[in-house]
C-alpha cells in the first residue's frame, strides 16, 4: 500500500473506530470495509470531510457460502488529491437484501444501484427509482445471483437451423 493510500485508510478508521476496518486491496490500493449500520454516516462523512467528491463505481458480489452474502463495492474518488478508496459494505440476505442509498450523496450511484438490484436483488432503501434497468421488467429473479438457474432462459439461433439458408 502506497503512503497516500496508507494514510487514507488510517484517516477513515481512526474517524469511525469499530466501523470501519482496513481491507487487503491491491498495489497501492486503498480498501476499507464498512459496517452495514455505520454506512449512511460514513458515505455522508467521506463525501463531504473525506473530500471524496465522486463515485466512479458501485457493484454488487454474490458470495453464497459466506456471511454476508452480498458486498456492495463502491470506487470513490478525491478529485484534489488525487486518491482513491475503495469501500466494501456487506449486506445480509435478507428479503430482500437491503442497505440505505447513497444517491443523495452521489448522484452518480442512481443508475449503479438500479443495476446491482436488477442483477443481485439488492435494494437500496430511499433510492428514487429501484425499479430494473437492464432486464425486462418482467423478469424473474436476478441473472448474476450464483444461485440463479443456468439455462433458464432458451437460447435462439437465427439462420442457425437445418434447412435454412
Amino acid at each position: 500500500m502506497s503512503d497516500v493510500a496508507a494514510a487514507t485508510v488510517e484517516t477513515v478508521m481512526a474517524k469511525f473506530p469499530g466501523e470501519v476496518n482496513a481491507r487487503a486491496g491491491g498495489p497501492g490500493e486503498a480498501v476499507v470495509t464498512v459496517e452495514l449500520a455505520a454506512w449512511p454516516k460514513v458515505a455522508r462523512w467521506l463525501a463531504t470531510e473525506g473530500r471524496f467528491t465522486f463515485l466512479s463505481d458501485l457493484c454488487g458480489a454474490d458470495w453464497p457460502h459466506r456471511r454476508p452474502r452480498f458486498d456492495v463495492v463502491v470506487s470513490l474518488l478525491d478529485m484534489r488529491g488525487p486518491r482513491r478508496l475503495r469501500v466494501v459494505v456487506g449486506v445480509e440476505d435478507g428479503s430482500p437484501p437491503t442497505l440505505p442509498s447513497v444517491t443523495e450523496i452521489w448522484p452518480a450511484a442512481n443508475f449503479f444501484e438500479r443495476e446491482a438490484f436488477d442483477m443481485f436483488g439488492i435494494v437500496f432503501s430511499g433510492h428514487p427509482d429501484m425499479t430494473r434497468i437492464l432486464m425486462p421488467d418482467e423478469w424473474e429473479g436476478h441473472p448474476l445471483r450464483k444461485d440463479y438457474s443456468i439455462g433458464k432462459v432458451p437460447v435462439e439461433y437465427k439462420n442457425l437451423s437445418p434447412g435454412r439458408g
